[in-house]
């Protein structure tokens, strides 16, 4: 079984791509990630994503992408995924007030007829989770009531270890009961104070999350640092060699 490759989310580097989306980009490249997760586009068209892309032999792993953006933009987003090699196209979080179970039963449809049309392109549709999907509801939680109400081949889960840890979920055997629907993961780390820290400085088991993701199938670990400490490129690259160390 091959390992998931490791990608950098842009989100961590938020301050540099601001300012240089293009020499961020490279300098993520030079560190020796396999590739980024998009978190926009930095005001390039697909075709200069692309040469960008092909200069630094980065990979696409994936692209954040609102749900009102998808909700109205759909075809332009599944056709600039497409055109960069973007297999994955995921919302990374919903509305604050809609985190109950009855907003939860609604939106599952919705997602379906998103993920259907993905799919349809051969784009992949997934959603990445915060703590608060982790809330109980109906004798589970949230995000099972999305899961459940959702098709596997059109709906999957990007899990993010750090949110799922914060809730007091143990994310290993959440990736063990979604077996083969959680192709992404994000590998962050948490201070005994609940904050975030580099990749492998933390308290949380890195290895044991990356040893089960590979298990189930995952095809990525995308580091993420949401506030880092550190100036932003050399969090992601204590984290990257950290990685390597494990």
């Amino acid at each position: 079984m091959s390992s998931p490759s490791i990608a950098l989310q842009l989100y961590t580097v938020r301050d540099e791509t601001a300012r240089d989306f293009r020499a961020t980009v490279r300098e993520v490249a030079r560190i020796g990630y396999a590739g980024v997760e998009f978190a926009g586009y930095g005001g390039l068209t697909a075709t200069e994503t692309v040469s960008l892309l092909n200069e630094t032999g980065l990979k696409a792993a994936g692209s954040h992408v609102s749900l009102s953006t998808l909700e109205n933009q759909l075809a332009d987003e599944i056709n600039y995924c497409r055109a960069i090699g973007c297999s994955y196209l995921v919302v990374p979080s919903f509305p604050s007030e809609w985190y109950n179970a009855q907003q939860f039963h609604a939106l599952a449809p919705s997602l379906n007829e998103i993920g259907r049309r993905c799919h349809e392109q051969g784009i992949t549709f997934a959603f990445h989770n915060h703590y608060n999907e982790f809330l109980p509801a109906e004798g589970h939680y949230l995000l099972d009531i999305l899961l459940t109400e959702t098709d596997p081949a059109f709906v999957q889960l990007e899990l993010d270890t750090y949110w799922a840890a914060y809730a007091g979920v143990d994310p290993i055997a959440y990736l063990k009961q979604y077996t083969g629907r959680i192709p992404l993961i994000h590998l962050k780390d948490m201070t005994p104070e609940r904050t975030f820290t580099e990749v492998g400085d933390g308290q949380l088991d890195i290895k044991g999350f990356r040893q089960a993701a590979q298990e189930v199938g995952t095809q990525w670990y995308i580091v993420e640092n949401d506030a880092p400490v550190l100036p932003s490129l050399e969090s992601a690259r204590r984290s990257f060699e950290n990685l390597q160390r494990l």
